[in-house]
């Protein structure tokens, strides 16, 4: 027991107090000065009497005091060892007594103690009292909320350990049966939230309970005292995806109430935790066009009432009156992503609202009356824009106003809808703030990151509006930006330029170089859309500063996503979501390769006579090899946004669409006469070979009528067109109308995705592209700005599975070894052994060995049915991948964490089994991607290593038994020990010892 000896400045009551204390707990004993124990409940009593008392003199200011800083070490051993001897009798005061004490206690003094309090504090969750249980919560809710982020694994594994989240959904479901009271729900549901929204792990097992859900709509709708819980409840899980996509599954109700609590008539406490929820089902752009398919209007209008509310606050306003207006200027963001809720935000008059959180004094610019020039305008926006009003909102209005000019419909009429006034003074601002970003450039090194949000915002709202499909949103903002820029041409232009020449080296990059990085590259890009301002770039050598940027990138590339950047969008809460898509944000992490895409593809296209390599030794450079770069961009992962200005770039090289692998590979087979079912004859006796499957998934307009028949089903599994002469060809003879040129370059996208046209000959593409409804081809040949978050048109022939392809087919896939199938039919042939209808022009261009078995002239070249060594589960794979390139793999994110293990063994082991296919079929890519899913199962399942092991070595994958050997090297001896080694052959456990040795000799080497 500690001594209390230093008595200075401690008051004579707290004196007093403080030796009742420790009279009380000497009753009990000490074990090794750690731990306080005492079976008599009397004493017990006394002991919590006593802390009780002395908790009440607790202060900030006598918590610097030595005596009570070390007796609240003791209170803690001593509560801790009172809630583990379970006395029902005293539990309840014993409860009382530690909400009171963790209440108290600062969380610098708690977190030292944090485990002690909470394993029993978790393990009382079921208590049979439900107040011991309900204060065992609320002790939780503050913990958990003052906890650090050090402790936190600590934590999780404690609560995993004492099952404390089932235990809490099992007492919410005993509440609705119980009728306690509702008190009792709302602490039980805010710790559990507050731990889903910690720990990731726990979401599934709760958002997966149906029945747990229905009680808690239940509870929803008849307790509206609850409703604040309920709501922080659903935002936690549907901080996964998967939960809110569950949670959406009863979107109608679910919505419906959201949007009700974010009305006026609410507290702000309802209506930020509504918000909240709107932003959680948003995370994925599904759950966004899930929830607003239903409830669109009511949603928008919510908002747009949320923002209105800006009369009634400021920058000193309530936080929670505040928190509602920041949550709603965040769920507005959705204005950046595709859809039709855009129109919706226009009708409910968002530029009026934006320019309330824009302008103090903004009541005299709706009031008036008389036109005025725009310079006159320019000047009395400058005087109201200077006051520092509302500045933590202005990046959140950036961000709306961009995403509604990226988003807005090219037709739409800003005059009849009565909003032209207010959207002038809104692009001012955004001008005058624009303008300002460049100066801010130049402090930051010298006042640091506090402005450059806005800057940020602001550069990229700018960036949307020149550059918008709106015809009359663009050349509002150009005309504007050019009259603001006026008088900072050449100045900024330079340093914009200098600011990118300093990145090649390395030196700019880091916060706050990366931010620096982005402003400049957008505003580049933003002058790049005035005549005036773009030729003063390419005078000042910007056309060898972009691409040596460009270029320089792509040989150090660095990734960084917005986020990570503005202060704005980092938002704690948001930040513990999971299982999100990886392709979802249009920019993703390449937004440096991005916008300097962008500036390069803009000088290019307005400066046709301008030199392309930069001179000098700064870069290493030819034509052929920016084009190979950029369809590199193309094919590889790179975010959409970034491979649409790859192509927009390739454009002016003359080349047209998405250069792929897939594509490459199926282009060669144009004009080719093996498998091809359809011979075109041109007006002068020259004729092109093709395939009816490719035109029908590719291009069907340009089938000659009444193509694809349905053919009858015979009896033997294989339809009509498998019985017939593999040379067997339709003919077509083309009108003289027909251009050949621009047909056989329409083909030659068609066949490969991709393109290569001389000027003269767009136009006639384009007319026959247009015909064919080849929409991004169009859009391509005009050379038209990419549209901001369109998404990249795939190379995919996977509809040719479906029905109408299956006409077309010419080969059968079995599966070797096939199990069971319950229910299995197919839609083609009346064949009962599970087999897939494939096309031998689309699979043998992918593999070596198919092409020399269809082409050896031998009997095995003319067959109609090919066993393919494997399961069925690695066929339905295989094929997806020959005709998609997609190779289908799990998503390792909280339904695979869910799975059994036989049943996560089970999927590795098909691409076990595929890697070594790949390997007999000669098909390199798909074994390297099949290898790449195998090691991202060990990575997040390491403990299915010893099964593994075994099967990659049956497979004779030894190069993927030797990462799995390393991957159990750490559990060398444990495994050993246990017997887990046993069943693997010899020389496996031989690699895994050796791996260990590996593993110890580095150890070694290191310390």
């Amino acid at each position: 027991m500690r001594s209390s000896a230093k008595h200075g400045g401690v008051s004579g009551h707290l004196l007093t107090l403080h030796r009742r204390l420790y009279h009380a707990l000497s009753l009990g004993s000490w074990e090794k000065k750690e731990k306080w124990s005492c079976s008599d409940i009397e004493i017990q009593r006394q002991v919590l009497r006593s802390i009780d008392a002395f908790l009440e003199c607790i202060s900030n200011e006598t918590l610097q005091y030595p005596l009570v800083k070390d007796s609240v070490v003791d209170i803690v051993r001593a509560i801790k060892s009172i809630l583990e001897f379970r006395s029902q009798s005293i539990l309840r005061l014993a409860s009382t007594v530690t909400v009171k004490m963790v209440n108290i206690l600062p969380s610098s003094i708690l977190q030292i103690r944090v485990l002690d309090l909470l394993y029993p504090l978790a393990d009382l969750l079921s208590s049979q009292q439900w107040q011991v249980a309900m204060s065992c919560a609320a002790s939780m809710n503050v913990i958990l909320s003052k906890l650090g982020s050090r402790q936190e694994r600590e934590v999780w594994q404690l609560l995993k350990e004492a099952n404390a989240v089932s235990c809490i959904v099992h007492n919410i479901k005993q509440f609705y049966i119980d009728g306690k009271p509702i008190e009792y729900f709302q602490e039980l549901a805010s710790v559990l939230s507050k731990i889903l929204w910690r720990w990731p792990s726990f979401r599934y097992s709760v958002w997966n309970d149906s029945e747990f859900l229905n009680i808690v709509d239940a509870i929803r709708q008849s307790e509206n005292s609850a409703i604040v819980a309920v709501l922080q409840l659903y935002s936690s899980l549907a901080l996964c995806v998967n939960g809110a996509e569950k949670l959406l599954e009863n979107g109608e109700a679910l919505l419906e109430m959201m949007v009700s609590c974010m009305d006026s008539s609410n507290t702000d406490s309802v209506r930020t935790e509504a918000f909240k929820l709107a932003r959680c089902l948003a995370l994925s752009r599904g759950g966004s066009t899930k929830m607003l398919n239903i409830c669109c209007e009511p949603l928008v209008k919510a908002v747009i009432n949320a923002l209105e509310s800006r009369s009634s606050i400021s920058e000193k306003s309530g936080k929670s009156q505040s928190s509602f207006v920041e949550e709603a200027c965040r769920l507005a963001s959705i204005t950046l992503w595709p859809g039709d809720h855009h129109m919706h935000f226009w009708k409910a008059g968002v530029e009026r609202v934006l320019l309330d959180l824009l302008l103090e004094d903004c009541s005299k610019f709706h009031k008036m009356q008389r036109e005025f020039s725009l310079n006159d305008l320019i000047i009395m926006v400058q005087e109201s824009h200077k006051a520092n009003f509302l500045l933590s909102y202005r990046p959140y209005v950036w961000d709306i106003l961009g995403g509604l000019a990226a988003n807005c419909a090219g037709n739409i009429n800003h005059k009849v809808q009565g909003n032209e006034l207010r959207l002038h003074i809104l692009i001012i601002c955004a001008c005058l703030t624009f303008a300002n970003s460049v100066r801010t450039l130049r402090r930051v090194s010298q006042y640091g990151l506090s402005n450059m949000s806005e800057c940020e915002s602001a550069s990229r709202a700018i960036l949307m509006m020149v550059y918008s499909p709106c015809k009359y949103i663009a050349s509002l903002a150009r005309s504007i930006l050019c009259e603001i820029l006026k008088l900072d041409d050449k100045d900024y232009v330079e340093y914009l330029l200098n600011i990118l020449n300093a990145g090649l080296t390395g030196s700019k990059f880091g916060l706050p170089g990366n931010l620096e990085i982005v402003v400049s590259l957008m505003s580049l890009a933003s002058y790049c859309s005035l005549p005036t301002f773009r030729e003063l770039i390419i005078k000042s050598q910007g056309m060898k500063t972009v691409l040596a940027f460009t270029l320089w990138w792509l040989n150090n590339p660095v990734r960084v996503k917005r986020s990570a950047l503005v202060s704005h969008l980092r938002d704690p809460f948001i930040e513990r979501s999971c299982c999100i898509p990886v392709i979802e944000d249009w920019e993703g992490e390449d937004m440096l390769l991005l916008f300097s895409l962008w500036i390069l593809a803009e000088l290019l296209h307005h400066f046709a006579d301008v030199k392309v390599h930069p001179s000098g030794s700064q870069v290493d450079f030819c034509k052929a090899k920016l084009i190979q770069e950029l369809e590199a961009i193309c094919r590889n992962h790179n975010s959409h946004g970034s491979r649409w200005y790859a192509t927009y770039v390739l454009n002016y090289f003359g080349l047209y669409g998405f250069p792929s692998i897939l594509g490459k590979r199926i282009g060669k087979s144009l004009g080719v006469r093996d498998h091809s079912d359809l011979k075109l004859v041109l007006v002068n006796e020259e004729s092109i070979h093709v395939h009816e499957v490719i035109l029908t998934v590719r291009c069907p307009s340009l089938l000659p009528p009444g193509t694809a028949v349905p053919k009858e089903k015979s009896s033997n599994g294989a339809s009509n067109k498998l019985d017939m002469e593999r040379n067997v060809t339709k003919t077509v003879h083309l009108s003289a109308h027909v251009d050949q040129l621009s047909l056989l370059k329409l083909l030659e996208y068609v066949y490969s995705g991709y393109l290569q046209a001389e000027e003269g000959l767009v136009r006639k593409l384009k007319v026959f592209a247009r015909h064919c409804k080849l929409e991004p081809l169009v859009q391509m040949l005009s050379k038209r700005n990419p549209k901001w978050g369109v998404s990249i048109p795939s190379f995919d022939l996977s509809p040719a599975l479906g029905p109408a392809g299956q006409n077309f087919s010419d080969l059968i896939f079995e599966a070797s070894s096939t199990i069971q199938l319950v229910n299995w039919k197919c839609n083609s042939c009346s064949s009962l052994v599970p087999h897939l209808h494939v096309h031998k022009v689309i699979v043998e261009s992918s593999s070596d060995y198919l092409r020399a078995l269809f082409q050896s002239g031998m009997k095995e070249s003319h067959l109609q049915i090919v066993k393919v060594p494997g399961s069925w589960e690695s066929l339905n794979k295989l094929v997806s991948w020959f005709y998609s390139e997609h190779l289908p793999a799990p998503t390792f994110d909280c339904l695979w964490d869910s799975l059994d293990p036989e049943i996560k063994l089970g999927e590795v082991q098909t691409y076990i089994e595929l890697c070594w296919l790949a390997e007999y079929w000669i098909i390199e890519d798909l074994h390297e991607e099949c290898y790449a899913v195998v090691i991202s199962c060990l990575d997040s399942t390491r403990y299915l290593s010893t099964k593994i092991i075994q099967t990659a070595a049956n497979f004779s994958q030894w190069r993927l038994a030797q990462v799995a050997a390393e991957y159990m090297a750490p559990s060398y001896h444990h495994l050993r020990d246990s017997g887990e080694l046993d069943a693997l052959d010899s020389n496996l456990v031989e690699m895994v010892r050796a791996a260990s040795v590996r593993l110890s000799q580095e150890r070694d080497q290191s310390t």
